[in-house]
């Protein structure tokens, strides 16, 4: 369209993302972390976390297990646990609530709370602004990032689509997020060069769900900018950007939660996509 572009969305194409300090209340975020606290409470620990192994094969059908469960979630709400908080027979080592790194995939769709924050007025305003036309939520999770780094990568590796530069993240911190607690870091500019990788899905029989196209190129850590951002603040990620979050070296959590959207008009989500839309749960409008 011929409108004039505001200063920060030219700041966005130039950078790949874009720092919005203050999108969201206090009490918008405090309405997310306590609607958590109530899903965690009331979680069940899922049976392919809960068998002791005993043989290599057993093993594999475990991973198998929890493949599957990774690969069906696009359309439900499950958990995902950090590394070594639950014992074989799927009781925690940990408080429970410090034992799950992250919620996924849709909640956007299946809770009240976070349906009303994705497809908030505000939220849509800046789908308009942006120039997007037929914008559709294709996943979201709420990420609790106590302990781990998150690697460099693209949001495309993950969700492709044909055209590429179709995929938006909303990264909405609902507590600060600093260097200390593991803020995200980004590369200005990278989002003009393409993806190296993507994640597909494996063909049937194979020992692994999903299985990886290209690789990752060694990126300088000099090259990396780190925003912190405060509670209640929104971080547009365009879906070629280099980014990544160090490890939480605080006492201190860094709960957040994202979602990502998909500008539908002449786009092709991959069939090859860990993620697709099902009869239950087509990809639902950003707009309302």
């Amino acid at each position: 369209s011929g409108e004039e572009q505001s200063p920060c969305l030219l700041q966005f194409h130039k950078d790949g993302f874009l720092v919005l300090e203050q999108f969201f209340s206090a009490e918008e975020c405090d309405s997310m972390r306590r609607q958590i606290q109530g899903i965690v409470a009331e979680m069940e620990v899922p049976p392919h976390c809960r068998t002791a192994f005993s043989t290599r094969e057993q093993e594999q059908l475990q991973a198998q297990g929890s493949s599957d469960y990774f690969l069906t979630s696009g359309d439900k709400i499950r958990f995902f646990f950090e590394k070594g908080v639950l014992d074989e027979k799927g009781n925690f080592l940990i408080p429970k609530e410090r034992s799950v790194s992250k919620i996924g995939h849709a909640l956007h769709a299946y809770d009240p709370v976070f349906k009303q924050i994705t497809h908030s007025p505000k939220v849509q305003e800046l789908g308009r602004k942006l120039g997007l036309e037929r914008p559709v939520v294709v996943q979201s999770m709420y990420i609790f990032k106590s302990l781990l780094a998150v690697t460099p990568h693209q949001d495309a590796t993950f969700l492709h689509t044909e055209p590429l530069g179709r995929i938006l993240g909303f990264w909405i911190a609902l507590e600060d997020a600093t260097q200390e607690n593991g803020c995200l870091w980004f590369i200005p500019g990278s989002h003009t060069n393409g993806i190296t990788r993507r994640m597909v899905r494996a063909a049937s029989g194979a020992s692994t769900c999903v299985e990886f196209v290209g690789s990752e190129p060694a990126y300088d850590d000099k090259q990396f900018v780190p925003l912190p951002i405060r509670k209640g603040g929104l971080i547009l990620i365009h879906g070629e950007v280099v980014h990544k979050s160090e490890l939480n070296s605080s006492e201190s959590s860094r709960h957040a939660f994202t979602f990502h959207v998909m500008e539908a008009k002449g786009t092709t989500w991959s069939k090859e996509n860990w993620l697709q839309p099902t009869p239950e749960l087509p990809f639902p409008s950003l707009y309302t």
